[in-house]
């Protein structure tokens, strides 16, 4: 495996060329971190000329908090894993948006078909525009849902709730009715609990 991935370093850094930012073997696994200037050419090149013809997967990484906030590279990136049936290998592409307060990348839906639902849920959960996106909404939250639950800046405890009311027979929004509860044990919180 390691031969396979060391010829599949090299294809990659003479394919690639300066678009070619990083590179890193985990796990018996290649990562390349790519330029977001020129990506639709760059995953074009991959899918044609390295033989990766399958995006298996897409999902956006926000870095604020990696590495317990040392990070200090840009914040939100896209990590697409490609398939190449024809040479029995896996890739993983990283590109990072260049915006940081919003952030923008391009959609690869015109170069897999399948890019299409996951940039939705990215777009959704992280708040990632793709510019050429044929249908950008969201897909996993309520449309009149305000935020990106993934970030990591995103409130575990909201100030709205929102459900069902059969009366109106529509969804409302109300305050947060949650009410505090004592997560500590009986037999710690009381002292003669459970004593004979």
């Amino acid at each position: 495996m390691a031969a396979d991935l060391s010829a599949l370093r090299t294809s990659l850094a003479s394919l690639l060329g300066d678009k070619l930012t990083g590179m890193e073997e985990r796990l018996g696994e290649l990562t390349v971190v790519v330029k977001a200037a020129g990506m639709l050419d760059t995953l074009t090149s991959l899918r044609d000329a390295a033989g990766f013809e399958q995006m298996i997967d897409l999902c956006g990484v926000d870095y604020s908090a990696y590495g317990d906030g040392a990070w200090e590279g840009k914040r939100f990136a896209l990590a697409y894993h490609l398939l190449s049936v024809k040479h029995n290998a896996r890739l993983r592409v990283r590109i990072f948006a260049e915006d940081d307060d919003f952030p923008v990348l391009e959609s690869a839906t015109d170069i897999w078909s399948s890019a299409n639902w996951y940039e939705r849920e990215a777009f959704d959960l992280y708040g990632i525009v793709f510019t050429g996106h044929p249908d950008l909404r969201r897909i996993l939250t309520d449309y009149g849902f305000v935020g990106n639950p993934f970030r990591k800046d995103f409130p575990l405890s909201g100030h709205v709730e929102m459900r069902y009311d059969p009366e109106q027979q529509r969804v409302v929004y109300q305050p947060v009715s949650v009410e505090p509860r004592e997560v500590t044990p009986r037999i710690v919180r009381e002292e003669n609990y459970a004593r004979n």
